[in-house]
């Protein structure tokens, strides 16, 4: 057929070519237009997904990129972070020196008395007394208690000079140790010129104004005055990074000073310590990346100033701390970005205006964000490259496979055609053998077989089904359930279909339908046995469920006789028991309620609530063989009687061993002697004793206890919950005992079951 169109095309194209103007136009192949154009489209879309693909690799190397910056950002966060705790303890070392405290109270103290207040004094050199090597030393001692001594039995006796002298070694020491000093002058200085204030430590009394510093501590300014009050009012403060007299990168930390007798909480401080530092290498040191091989990472600090973003760390173009800043609104500023986002991560550009990638964290407590960059250009030019080359070679496949398909389909389009329609033949009949197939077994079952989709259109139904429903199978498809089988059961497998088509898994149900009491003869009982198999959609048919129904009411109708027969056997059974202990009588009956009652409350299922219900109801049963005087004995039993009625539920269990029940009855009371701690008869402990077990030894040590007995009167429940949550771990499980108890206070157990400790009539 494709042949005789190509060849139908070529002669009108003939025709065309060599007729006059006004003959007949030629045909047009709409199916080769639409194969063609069919060709086009997927061509255009196999380029699509190329592009798709190479984007989503890229993208998959950026967030790779993400994560090893943000790593590595975080790291140096870390690091930044300790540099600041760090010089915080070196303050906080002064601020809790017992003599520093000593001194500062007494100013204080003197302030209030009215007393002249000792005069702020500035060292201008420090003294020769404390040498560089005693440094470590010396302030090792000036923190003692002993230390603290001496300072106060000297200032006590001689002037302020006196001990501003002794803070001052303090200080200085303190001061050359770690850093908190101006760097050494370069070239010859006169010795008449007074050096300019840079960096050290001073302290402050309470109403800031200087005390004692060391020779190159800059004079008490605004930003200082200001961190100081806010130091006295209990916050440490931090003076933030500014250029200072020098010129260079100058940052304050001050903490407050109590006295020693003062609680720092909501204390005022009688004094604040500050430390002015360069900063410099050993802040810029903590940005580098230990093992970084890249050429173009830099990690550096910023924050905002006005609409402006300042960088505060040196550049790796060769800018100065502090000497560069960049309006805020510089179009995809990766500065920028990371203030207004910090944590977060963009491609933007640096000041350098390079792209580059660039993930952000925030520094504690500061203002300060570090940025972790490294250009696009080096990150990602091995990707796009190799996504160049991936890209090109996509598109050159697409288009060789193109051509080769557009020629074998001009080539061999009709022997294709014949080819699929052949196969599609053998399909269908394939397709209705097997329909066939399954119509045989489907139709064999007597149980209805049918599917429903989400709106509750049969899709497919065996015979029974559609000859228990009046109809012919056929007649079925596209009928609602509630037009055939009646609403009331339609709206019930509506609603567990829609579970099933939500979740897309299978599931099994029992739903009742009718009357349970059976009196009803209009609406009488039915028990259906639902299995639900949820069936994907697909082009042709809509996600469907297909329903298995089984009606099992004869099933259940004998299930029931047969409980309710045992029940009966078990009633009298027990009554035997109850009428030969007028003291024991209903003893097994509340026994199987209490464990009935701490089984729901462990949330236990249906299977296991029956269990110790049948078995606390005939645990008792072997009484039966103990002698009545034995069992009215009110006291003063032998021990071989005591073993008697001990063992008796041993008994019980040779009574019951051939019979057989749903659940694991004759097991759990022969379980029911064994003890926690593995004690018991058969040895078992902890986890191997079955829960059932468990339950019904505390139910039945609890209703003994709380019931009036031969030999003794009801016990208080309290009395008996003690009882029981001292032998857990010993003779019985901490959950039903636990389980018992949350019953009786927050279930009303205790009112539930208070006609337990009524005595029996006489």
């Amino acid at each position: 057929m494709a042949q005789t169109t190509e060849e139908d095309d070529g002669s009108a194209t003939e025709t065309v070519a060599s007729s006059p103007a006004g003959s007949e136009k030629p045909k047009i192949n709409k199916m080769a237009i639409a194969i063609v154009s069919a060709i086009a489209i997927a061509v255009a879309a196999a380029v699509a997904g190329v592009f798709v693909f190479v984007e989503s690799e890229r993208q998959r190397d950026i967030q790779a990129w993400q994560v090893r910056l943000g790593i590595i950002a975080d790291s140096r966060t870390a690091a930044v972070n300790e540099w600041v705790e760090l010089n915080f303890s070196h303050m906080r070392e002064l601020a809790q020196n017992a003599s520093l405290q000593l001194y500062l109270s007494d100013i204080a103290d003197a302030g209030t008395q009215g007393g002249p207040a000792p005069e702020p004094v500035i060292i201008a050199e420090p003294e020769p007394t404390l040498g560089l090597e005693e440094e470590s030393d010396g302030l090792e001692d000036l923190s003692g208690d002993d230390s603290a001594a001496d300072f106060r039995d000297e200032t006590s006796g001689e002037d302020a000079a006196s001990s501003a002298t002794y803070l001052r070694n303090l200080l200085n020491a303190t001061a050359e140790r770690i850093g908190f000093k101006a760097p050494p002058p370069v070239g010859e200085i006169a010795a008449n010129v007074e050096r300019v204030g840079i960096a050290g430590i001073g302290l402050l009394n309470k109403d800031g104004n200087a005390v004692v510093s060391t020779p190159d501590m800059p004079p008490v300014s605004g930003r200082i005055r200001k961190a100081v009050a806010q130091a006295l009012d209990g916050e440490p403060a931090i003076i933030d990074l500014y250029l200072g007299a020098s010129g260079e990168p100058t940052m304050g930390f001050v903490l407050p000073i109590y006295g020693i007798q003062d609680d720092s909480e909501g204390a005022k401080g009688i004094g604040a310590v500050v430390g002015l530092r360069i900063v410099g290498k050993d802040l810029y040191d903590k940005l580098k990346q230990p093992g970084d091989t890249t050429k173009t990472s830099e990690t550096y600090l910023v924050r905002a100033k006005g609409a402006t973003v300042e960088y505060l760390t040196p550049l790796i173009d060769g800018t100065e701390a502090l000497k560069r800043s960049m309006s805020s609104d510089t179009p995809d500023l990766a500065g920028a970005h990371a203030l207004s986002r910090p944590g977060g991560f963009a491609i933007g550009v640096d000041y350098g205006g390079t792209e580059v990638l660039a993930a952000s964290r925030q520094i504690a407590n500061l203002p300060w964000v570090l940025i972790r960059k490294i250009t696009r250009d080096e990150s990602l030019s091995a990707t796009d490259n190799r996504l160049t080359v991936i890209l090109g070679v996509f598109i050159g496949i697409i288009i060789i496979v193109t051509l080769a398909v557009l020629y074998v389909w001009k080539k061999g389009a009709s022997v294709r055609a014949t080819q699929a329609l052949h196969e599609a033949e053998i399909a269908l009949e394939r397709f209705g053998n097997i329909s066939k197939f399954m119509r045989v077994v489907t139709d064999n079952q007597p149980n209805h077989i049918v599917a429903v989709d989400g709106d509750t259109h049969y899709t497919f139904s065996n015979l029974p089904a559609a000859q228990d429903a009046g109809l012919e199978p056929a007649d079925m498809m596209g009928k609602t359930m509630a037009s055939v089988i009646g609403p009331v059961k339609a709206q019930v497998y509506a609603e567990l279909n829609k579970e099933v088509l939500r979740t897309m898994e299978n599931r099994s149900e029992t739903v009742t339908f009718g009357d349970e009491d059976g009196k009803d003869e209009d609406n009488p009982l039915q028990v259906v046995r639902v299995h639900q198999v949820a069936l994907k959609g697909d082009r042709d048919f809509p996600p469907a469920v297909l329903m298995i129904l089984s009606d099992i009411t004869e099933l259940t109708h004998e299930k029931r006789r047969g409980e309710k027969m045992m029940r009966q056997l078990t009633d009298t059974l027990v009554g035997v028991v109850d009428r030969r202990d007028p003291f024991s009588a209903n003893h097994s009956y509340r026994v199987a309620e209490v464990a009935r009652a701490v089984a729901q409350e462990m949330g236990l299922d249906e299977l296991q609530l029956k269990t110790v219900d049948i078995a606390g109801n005939l645990m008792n049963l072997g009484k039966i063989f103990i002698p009545e005087e034995v069992l009215t004995k009110t006291n003063d039993l032998t021990e071989e009687e005591r073993m008697l009625l001990g063992n008796a539920y041993l008994t019980t269990v040779d009574m019951l061993d051939g019979v057989e029940f749903d659940g694991p009855v004759v097991e759990t009371i022969r379980q029911f002697g064994e003890t926690s701690d593995g004690k018991g008869p058969l040895g078992l402990k902890g986890e191997e004793i079955i829960m059932t077990a468990r339950i019904l030894s505390v139910a039945n040590a609890f209703v003994g206890m709380v019931s009036t007995r031969a030999y003794r009167g009801a016990m208080p429940f309290q009395k008996a919950a003690s009882i029981l949550l001292e032998d857990v771990g010993t003779r019985y499980d901490r959950k039903p005992v636990s389980a018992l108890l949350n019953f009786l206070d927050n279930r009303g157990g205790i009112r539930r079951w208070a006609h337990f400790r009524e005595s029996p009539p006489e």
